[in-house]
């Protein structure tokens, strides 16, 4: 009888000891800054406080959109994080090089139809080799923002401008954006209308808008020489010439140095009239600015007539190799980039979902952000490349040469393939 009663009490004790145990802590590491990374803050401070058993801490660590060396570094020391964002395009990268777990049976085991919920580009950007490796988080897509207000006091007519009237086209926009430059007495520029290689003015992004292909998927190949892509870069080109590479180079560096301040952005404070960025610049804006007129309208075109282009991008939630607390990992990066997830991401920073259900639900979206969202259906994507950090990367630096005149594009982009391609060989095929 007293042995049973012992055991009794041992059985409750555990029970009870089971009630009032600590949460499982898991790490998160961002390379985003503020505002960015306080949204996520808010994200993770609600996911703690839904469930007891989990509890996420987000960790801010260097790095960006190619660079994950300090992943990397961390994984192969056995010190890397349970939870770790992505750019999602350099997924299969990640993938390839060993520092990623394959999602693959948590999902089987969550929910089977999973990759049905999601935007299509989006599960594929997290694929490679027919396994899961990460979870679609947010996309994005691009645009011009104009300053309505700047250009209207400087007498510049800005009804091209208008969304209303379609794309406006790349001629008219260099006339309308060369009335807006101002230099001082030693020939510095001290305002800019429109510099092309600013903020989101990537190679992708010019060759989108001239019809570029960057790569044939069917064939294994990059096609960084794609006549649309030459053109997209020819374009930059005489845009510097015009310019002054220096001149504008010089600019940007006073004006957008790096790490510059969201509220010394030079589209705030007048520098610049109009850029390309995304549709995260809606929170941005609305933080910093709220007093300025801006608008936006779609990317420029070739010529009068073109159908509209833009490109998406976004970021994914992936689980590092030696995650300590994978399952508990597993839960946070469900809910992070599942319906409430998104839903918050959505409405504090202005960016796209990539939930079908909430990318379709209009009641997330309004003003500007609306125009963003309907652009979300002709927009394209980089390829998802076991080599894209590589890729891009070359691109960069053919971009870069290109846009300081020191190269013509045949030149720059003929370099780019020799780069890329021998190592992108050794994962063919890829369909």
């Amino acid at each position: 009888m007293k042995k049973n009663l012992m055991v009794a009490l041992a059985m409750m004790l555990v029970v009870a000891t089971g009630m009032f145990a600590a949460p499982t802590e898991i790490t998160f590491w961002t390379s985003f800054t503020p505002p960015f990374s306080d949204y996520l803050q808010k994200m993770v401070d609600t996911y703690n406080q839904s469930q007891a058993s989990v509890h996420a801490k987000l960790v801010m660590v260097p790095g960006g959109s190619t660079d994950v060396s300090k992943l990397m570094t961390a994984v192969r020391g056995g010190t890397g994080p349970d939870v770790y964002m992505l750019d999602r395009f350099i997924t299969a990268e990640r993938a390839a090089d060993g520092v990623l777990t394959d999602l693959t049976p948590y999902i089987k085991k969550a929910d089977p139809d999973m990759a049905s919920k999601f935007l299509p580009f989006a599960w594929s950007e997290s694929s490679f080799k027919g396994k899961t490796w990460s979870l679609p988080f947010d996309t994005d897509t691009r645009a011009l923002y104009y300053r309505a207000d700047l250009l209207k006091d400087a007498g510049i007519d800005i009804t091209p401008l208008d969304a209303k009237n379609g794309p406006i086209t790349v001629d008219k926009l260099k006339e309308i954006a060369f009335k807006y430059n101002k230099t001082d007495a030693s020939g510095a520029y001290t305002q800019v209308g429109f510099i092309p290689y600013f903020a989101e003015g990537w190679h992708y992004t010019w060759g989108f808008i001239f019809g570029g292909k960057f790569a044939d998927m069917k064939a294994g190949k990059v096609t960084p020489t794609d006549p649309g892509v030459v053109a997209g870069f020819q374009f930059l080109y005489d845009y510097a010439k015009a310019l002054g590479p220096q001149k504008a180079r010089t600019f940007i560096s006073t004006y957008a140095p790096p790490n510059n301040p969201p509220q010394q952005d030079p589209f705030i404070t007048g520098k610049v009239a109009m850029y390309i960025t995304g549709d995260w610049n809606i929170a941005s804006l609305a933080q910093y600015a709220p007093d300025i007129k801006w608008g936006v309208t779609y990317l420029p075109v070739p010529k009068a007539g073109d159908k509209p282009t833009t490109w998406a991008g976004g970021w994914s939630f992936t689980m590092p190799k030696g995650a300590k607390h994978p399952e508990a990992a597993f839960d946070f990066m469900r809910w992070m980039t599942g319906a409430d997830g998104q839903k918050m991401y959505t409405q504090l920073s202005s960016h796209l979902p990539t939930i079908k259900a909430l990318a379709s639900d209009n009641t997330l979206f309004t003003g500007e952000h609306a125009f963003f969202q309907q652009t979300l259906s002709f927009a394209n994507n980089r390829p998802a490349l076991p080599v894209g950090a590589l890729y891009w990367d070359s691109l960069t630096t053919a971009w870069n040469s290109v846009t300081d005149n020191v190269a013509t594009p045949e030149e720059a982009l003929s370099k780019v393939a020799p780069k890329v391609q021998p190592k992108l060989n050794k994962f063919l095929p890829l369909q």
